[in-house]
């Protein structure tokens, strides 16, 4: 199959030169360079990523795609997202074909297909409007076309699913775990004052992102659920912690904002880049 991209022209540029521009605003603004690229032989095992436009959540993305391309750019990620249709199936892999940006086309591991197993189901349809996997390509493509890829989109984001996808993920260790999710979305009656972003948005998210730090994927489901934190991809979060447990030594976070901080407004969500070595 080949999919050709569905938010060229709303999450980012759809023409190819305004799309490197953007992306190097991106790195401009967030980690205040453009990172050399080292080929392959990092620590990284994971990262989390958001997936917002990138006008909003870009320039935190960037700090994440910065540090792989400091430490060293592997031939293989495995993308981890929600799947906000609901289209599918429960989990969902693509195992062949390729995907298209503005920057080009990127091939799907030739080893895709050994994780299709358990609840990791073959489903094309998914993916076919998601996202969340899709917005991390061009980051990825502007640093290196040497590269494949394997999309996972999570419709349940339970402990039970998290956990067995994480234990089919564990032996990947040729390839960087990118976990694609936003933070808290809140919605304000009113016109929200810095407290109010403080008290909604970024305390809660600070309680979620505390257990990622402490490498706790089943911690990271209770708070959420405790808590009533909106994030979106924390499933996608989860599973990566759980593939990379026994290989990861520590997690940093990297950059923390929200889209009050390009746009305030009575909408508010919460982004975050870390990684996880």
């Amino acid at each position: 199959m080949h999919r050709k991209p569905v938010v060229a022209g709303h999450f980012y540029e759809r023409k190819t030169e305004r799309l490197i521009e953007e992306i190097k605003h991106c790195f401009l603004k967030g980690p205040g360079e453009i990172p050399e690229v080292k080929k392959e032989g990092g620590k990284i095992k994971g990262v989390v990523v958001p997936h917002a436009g990138y006008i909003y959540s870009g320039y935190v993305a960037a700090y994440a795609y910065s540090e792989i391309a400091r430490d060293g750019f592997p031939k293989k990620f495995i993308i981890l997202g929600p799947n906000h249709h609901g289209y599918g199936a429960a989990v969902a892999i693509m195992t062949e074909g390729t995907w298209e940006t503005p920057l080009g086309e990127v091939k799907i591991a030739d080893d895709a297909e050994k994780y299709c197993q358990g609840i990791i189901q073959k489903d094309e349809i998914a993916h076919k409007y998601e996202h969340s996997i899709e917005v991390q390509l061009p980051f990825l493509q502007f640093l290196s076309q040497d590269f494949t890829f394997i999309p996972i989109c999570f419709g349940w984001q339970d402990w039970e699913t998290v956990r067995e996808v994480g234990s089919i993920l564990a032996d990947a260790e040729d390839a960087i775990i990118i976990a694609s999710s936003d933070f808290s979305h809140v919605n304000f009656s009113g016109f929200p004052t810095e407290e109010d972003i403080e008290e909604h948005v970024k305390r809660k998210d600070m309680a979620a992102i505390e257990e990622i730090l402490q490498l706790n994927a089943e911690g990271l489901i209770e708070k959420v659920e405790k808590e009533n934190i909106t994030m979106c991809g924390y499933g996608a979060v989860a599973a990566m912690l759980e593939a990379v447990k026994k290989r990861a030594r520590q997690a940093r976070l990297l950059k923390y904002a929200t889209s009050y901080d390009v746009e305030p407004g009575t909408y508010c969500v919460g982004y975050a880049a870390i990684v996880i070595e």
